[in-house]
């Protein structure tokens, strides 16, 4: 492992989502991290939506094809609670992980008391689930050949992340309806205007365990709405201001 850069200030919050009932998961996340000099705790992750949200499910419909299943409002609603809670409790870092990921404890420890917002970076992605277009932002963040890079395009997963006030901030404000699931909406950078970054090594994996949220997010786009011209022109809309995000972050080199 190469060296650290110095850190200051205290250690972020440790935020590990998890069905209250999920003893065996629970048991084995503490196993992983039992060397870890860091403090965490598991927070109860939601099965109903959580108090300020709003969900249009015409609008879900729209964007999907179909509706989202109970799996996935509750994963909703968990990471929509969490920004809540650090905003009303003034958190000013919160590392945010699920119970299914195997982590990388000895980088996660200097990440964790890094002022991320003094850096210009308030939400950093620790994990995404496939390939999409980026660029470099810095180059040997805390340890050598670990970098940063930009995400434009839909990435997926809310395995593991950063996120300081301002972005809870920014993320709970865009986030307070429902249109798609959570991790399509944290995505949308172009929408939202908070940067989607990501470690390059990511830090953290994901076990192969089934998923709680099942499989019915993967069924055929059948739903009428999600075919409608104003949807299909919708689509041609939102794939420009991708390429038009790109094309800015280009000239920014």
């Amino acid at each position: 492992m190469g060296e650290f850069l110095p850190q200051t200030g205290e250690a972020a919050e440790i935020l590990v989502v998890s069905l209250e009932s999920a003893e065996a998961r629970r048991a084995a996340f503490a196993a992983r991290a039992a060397e870890t000099s860091l403090a965490w705790r598991f927070f109860d992750a939601c099965t109903a939506p959580a108090p300020g949200m709003t969900i249009d499910e015409a609008a879900i419909r729209r964007n999907k094809g179909r509706a989202m299943s109970k799996g996935e409002i509750g994963c909703y609603a968990s990471h929509f609670s969490i920004w809540r809670d650090m905003i009303e409790r003034g958190v000013r870092q919160a590392i945010v992980l699920e119970d299914d990921t195997v982590v990388d404890w000895a980088y996660l420890e200097p990440l964790a008391r890094t002022d991320l917002h003094a850096e210009g970076i308030d939400y950093l992605r620790l994990y995404a689930k496939r390939p999409t277009w980026q660029r470099v932002v810095r180059r040997d963040f805390l340890q050598h050949s670990r970098a940063i890079v930009e995400l434009v395009g839909l990435a997926y997963g809310t395995q593991g992340y950063a996120i300081t006030l301002e972005g809870a901030r920014r993320l709970a404000e865009h986030c307070r309806t429902v249109r798609r699931p959570i991790d399509d909406e944290m995505d949308r950078s172009w929408a939202h205007g908070l940067p989607n970054l990501a470690l390059f090594p990511a830090p953290i994996l994901e076990a192969a365990i089934v998923s709680d949220i099942g499989n019915s997010r993967f069924v055929p786009k059948n739903d009428p709405l999600y075919h409608s011209a104003r949807q299909r022109l919708w689509r041609q809309i939102e794939r420009a201001r991708m390429r038009m995000l790109k094309a800015r972050r280009l000239l920014e080199r």
